[in-house]
């Protein structure tokens, strides 16, 4: 299984607290959060990584390499920001196989990728989406399901309960076809503008988003279970 990383966002809201590395290389009890994410992706038979990057990409190169425990890591360097769907469109030209797996750099969401990943393949779908249930938030839209299909997204308000888009997709890479631009939105440009085919899978397994001071403080002791030095 190939899998993009997005880790190419500035961190603004997290900039006063970590304001010398790129938000995926945020220190959490002494380690890059990205260790966290790549740990993840080996827990889950990912084979190759792709990272997305951007502000500050020398700092992530130089700490990881080309390889992190044996699975190889290629960089797809935006020379100028994309957008979530331009650096996904981006790193695609680095993958070899047609479904691929996309999560975000700044957010730690336990999902059993592989059982995801066949789900994806089973339902022949070109776009799945991790979905959380979560309950009394305010930050994040709620997604809208039907018979397993995304309906719609709804906007940031607050919500005693819901279910979330977790930023972890498989996705089919020809979906980028019809997209001329360079830089845009993955959320806006593709999934809230499909009409239909966009599957939801649903985990109730653990998350953290680290992109504000108070999630990014609460990681420090929340991530120890998930990371072996």
């Amino acid at each position: 299984m190939e899998a993009v990383v997005l880790a190419g966002g500035l961190g603004t809201r997290l900039r006063h607290v970590v304001s010398d590395v790129p938000k995926p290389m945020a220190p959490i009890n002494g380690e890059p959060f990205m260790k966290y994410i790549f740990e993840y992706l080996i827990k889950n038979a990912a084979t190759r990584i792709i990272l997305a990057v951007g502000y500050k990409h020398e700092i992530i190169q130089e700490y990881f390499g080309n390889s992190y425990k044996g699975v190889p890591i290629v960089y797809s360097v935006e020379d100028k920001p994309l957008g979530t769907g331009g650096a996904i469109k981006q790193a695609f030209a680095f993958c070899q196989n047609e479904n691929v797996a996309v999560i975000n750099g700044d957010t730690y969401y336990d999902v059993d990728l592989t059982e995801m990943f066949d789900f994806h393949l089973k339902k022949q779908a070109e776009i799945t989406v991790a979905v959380k249930p979560m309950k009394n938030f305010e930050r994040y839209g709620c997604v809208v399901i039907e018979n397993g299909l995304i309906k719609c997204f709804d906007e940031k308000k607050p919500t005693k309960y819901g279910k979330i888009n977790g930023g972890i997709y498989v996705l089919k890479k020809s979906i980028f076809g019809y997209v001329g631009e360079t830089a845009f939105s993955f959320e806006k440009s593709v999934l809230e503008s499909k009409s239909a085919g966009v599957y939801a899978f649903e985990s109730d397994g653990y998350f953290i988003d680290i992109g504000v001071p108070e999630d990014y403080c609460r990681a420090q002791d929340e991530l120890k279970k998930f990371y072996a030095h």
